[in-house]
C-alpha cells in the first residue's frame, strides 16, 4: 500500500517509514524540519529514507494548509499515519503557541485533507500525557481524561477529539494511539535517555527529577513500530458493521474510531533506568537531584489488554537490551 507519514524526519516517523519500506510499501513523507532540536539529526534520518526505493519526501509545515493541499493533490494515498507534532512536555511551558500551531491547527489541516479525499485508514498519534492527573494505574483507554497537566497534553487530547468528530461526521476509519515514553536508537536529544547517556559519557551531572521517585512505562522503538504496523492493518468498522465486536471498549459507539494504548504495562523506576544506562555506558553518573517539574507526573503505566487482544502483541523489550542499543548507536553516531 501507499502510506503518507507525517514527521518522517522525526524519531518515530523515521523508524516507521523504514519498517514500511522494508515490508515493500511505498511511503510519502512530510516533515517541517523545525529547529526544536538538532536539525542535522533530522536531516540524517531523512537522507537515509530518501536513499531508499519507494520513498518520496516533502518539506512542509503542518500549519501550512496550502502546502499540504498541494502535496495531497499530487499523491494517491491508502493509509495516513499522522505522527508529526510539537513534542516535549517541558518545552510547552516555554513556547505554548508552537503546540497550538502544530498539534491543533496542523492536525486539523490533516483531517481536512482526509475528509476531502478519504483513505482506508487514518492513524493519529497521541500520548500517555493525556492521562494527566489520573491516579488510577494502569492507565486504561476507558479512563476519564479531563485533567491534563500541560498544554502539550491538552493539544494531543484535542487531536484525539477532533479525529473522532471527523470519523463520526465523514466516515473515515480512524485509530488514535497513545505512546508511552518511547526510546531507542536515533532518539530525540530532549529525551531523558539521550541526556543521561551524554552526561555520563562527558562526566557532567544529569538532572534527576523528584529525587528519582518516578516510574515510567518505557516503550522500545521497535516494539512501538511493530504495534503501529499491525494496527494499520485493522481499520475500525462503523458501528453498524461490527457484528459481535460491539462490546470492544476501544471502539467508539458512534464512529469508525478506535483508541488504543501502545505500552507494555511494565513500569520501571527512574533510578533503575539510570543504572541501566550506567551499565551500558560502563561508568557511574554524577546526579543532580531536583524537585518535580511543573507538568510532570510521578508514574505512568499502560494497560495493554486491548492492544494485545487486537494484534496479539505487546511491547516487551527489556530495558537493559533497549538502553544498550541506544548507547551503542550514540557512541557510533557521535564517536563517543
Amino acid at each position: 500500500m501507499r502510506y503518507l507519514v507525517t514527521g518522517t524526519a522525526g524519531f518515530i516517523g523515521y523508524h516507521l517509514a523504514k519498517r514500511l519500506l522494508d515490508e515493500g510499501h511505498e511511503v510519502v513523507g512530510i516533515d517541517g524540519f523545525t529547529p526544536y532540536y538538532d536539525v542535522a539529526l533530522k536531516e540524517r534520518r531523512h537522507a537515509m529514507l530518501a536513499a531508499r526505493n519507494g520513498f518520496k519526501g516533502h518539506r512542509a509545515m503542518l500549519e501550512d494548509a496550502a502546502a499540504l493541499a498541494r502535496i495531497w493533490s499530487e499523491e494517491t494515498i491508502d493509509v495516513v499515519v499522522h505522527l508529526a507534532a510539537q513534542a516535549g512536555v517541558r518545552y510547552s511551558l516555554e513556547n505554548p503557541r508552537s503546540y497550538v500551531d502544530a498539534n491543533v491547527v496542523g492536525t486539523f489541516n490533516v483531517l481536512e485533507l482526509v475528509r476531502q479525499r478519504p483513505v482506508r485508514h487514518l492513524m493519529v498519534a497521541s500520548t500517555s500525557s493525556v492521562y494527566g492527573a489520573n491516579a488510577s494505574l494502569p492507565f486504561r483507554e476507558t479512563d476519564r481524561v479531563a485533567h491534563p497537566l500541560t498544554l502539550y497534553a491538552a493539544t494531543k487530547q484535542a487531536g484525539e477529539v477532533m479525529a473522532h468528530c471527523y470519523s463520526h461526521l465523514w466516515g473515515v476509519p480512524t485509530t488514535a494511539f497513545r505512546f508511552f515514553t518511547v526510546y531507542g536508537p536515533w532518539g530525540r536529544p530532549d529525551m531523558a535517555l539521550f541526556k543521561f547517556t551524554k552526561g555520563i559519557l562527558e562526566g557532567t551531572p544529569i538532572d534527576v527529577y523528584n529525587h528519582g521517585r518516578m516510574e515510567r512505562d518505557f516503550t522500545y522503538i521497535d516494539d512501538l513500530v511493530e504495534a503501529i504496523y499491525r494496527l494499520a492493518q485493522l481499520p475500525p468498522s462503523p458501528p453498524g458493521d461490527r457484528g459481535g465486536a460491539e462490546e470492544d471498549p476501544s471502539l467508539s459507539p458512534v464512529a469508525a474510531y478506535r483508541l488504543v494504548n501502545i505500552g507494555g504495562g511494565r513500569p520501571v523506576g527512574l533510578m533503575d533506568f539510570i543504572e541501566a544506562v550506567e551499565r551500558a555506558v560502563g561508568r557511574a553518573s554524577l546526579r543532580n537531584y531536583m524537585e518535580m517539574q511543573a507538568g510532570d507526573i510521578e508514574r505512568t503505566s499502560a494497560s495493554a489488554e486491548i492492544l494485545e487482544r487486537l494484534i496479539g502483541f505487546r511491547p516487551a523489550t527489556p530495558i537493559s537490551e533497549g538502553v544498550k542499543a541506544f548507547v551503542d548507536w550514540y557512541r557510533q553516531y557521535y564517536g563517543a
